[in-house]
């Protein structure tokens, strides 16, 4: 096995479950698309329960350690088997995945999880690992719990300041799968409150910035579709949940652009959890180029 990894790589992770088969399909389809290599990482947690992982005497290919090697061995054939013409690379790494997955991801292009279902308890469906990497990883964070519309737009959600990490990643996938790109920013309006329908005159300033973002977008990916709407709602992360029906992926950016380790948005928190598509929650520092 090797970690070694391209110039452009995406890694994913798997662990043999339902969600992360989802995962590495997703993440291989996604490689290919971006010229990426595509590096699949398995933590095996039998060293935190056993030091005795060598093979049983006398029984060929047994023993805790060659399971382990047996769930990565899997993960690459998977990879191999929805694209066969994929530079695939494995790593196998002992201990919990929060302890690796953020260091093994460092440069990555983008780090893919499945999600992890919690038996709808308060309507959380996102493991802690997932959410956890989706505030604490280097780079962008797609969590994968379904992808039920892939031949369907990029959703982009922005707050007031555009959201410039986020216009990156988005612009970089919508080019890549060429997908269009529907950019969202949400207004705050209190619940019961009542107003004239005049959506755009109400709200001179949100419309301008989302005039600039959409600029900013088209010249960033002159080849791809490019819309927004403005949505209002008393709940931001209710309006991008909404949104998101139909969209092959949901882009969000964290608050304070991740500067607060551990920490993400609400309205990131909230999207991970309740969103219809794939998220991927951007990690990325915004380019310098002007616009």
């Amino acid at each position: 096995m090797t970690n070694e990894r391209a110039s452009k790589t995406i890694v994913v992770g798997y662990d043999g479950s339902e969600e992360s088969h989802r995962a590495v399909q997703w993440a291989a389809k996604h490689a290919i698309l971006r010229d990426c290599s595509l590096h699949v990482v398995h933590c095996s947690l039998w060293v935190l329960l056993s030091h005795n992982r060598g093979p049983v005497p006398g029984v060929a290919d047994s023993g805790l350690e060659r399971a382990a090697q047996k769930v990565l061995e899997e993960g690459m054939a998977l990879a191999k088997e929805t694209v066969p013409e994929l530079e695939v690379h494995t790593t196998l790494l002992h201990g919990m995945p929060r302890d690796h997955l953020a260091h093994v991801s460092v440069g990555a292009e983008m780090l893919v999880l499945g999600s992890r279902g919690l038996g709808g308890f308060m309507g959380l469906l996102v493991g802690s690992v997932s959410l956890e990497m989706a505030a604490t990883a280097e780079c962008p964070v797609a969590v994968i719990r379904a992808d039920d519309h892939p031949e369907g737009p990029v959703l982009l959600a922005v707050d007031d300041s555009g959201s410039p990490a986020a216009l990156d990643d988005a612009c970089l996938f919508a080019a890549a799968t060429g997908a269009d790109l529907m950019i969202v920013h949400v207004l705050h309006e209190p619940e019961g409150y009542r107003r004239l329908r005049e959506p755009v005159e109400a709200y001179p300033d949100a419309e301008a910035m989302l005039d600039a973002v959409l600029s900013r977008a088209r010249h960033k990916a002159p080849g791809v579709t490019v819309a927004g709407e403005l949505l209002v709602d008393a709940s931001f992360s209710r309006a991008v949940v909404k949104a998101s029906q139909g969209a092959r992926l949901t882009v969000v950016g964290t608050k304070g652009h991740g500067l607060i380790k551990g920490t993400i948005g609400s309205t990131a928190h909230a999207v991970l959890h309740h969103a219809h598509s794939p998220v991927l929650v951007s990690r990325r520092k915004a380019t310098s180029e002007a616009t």
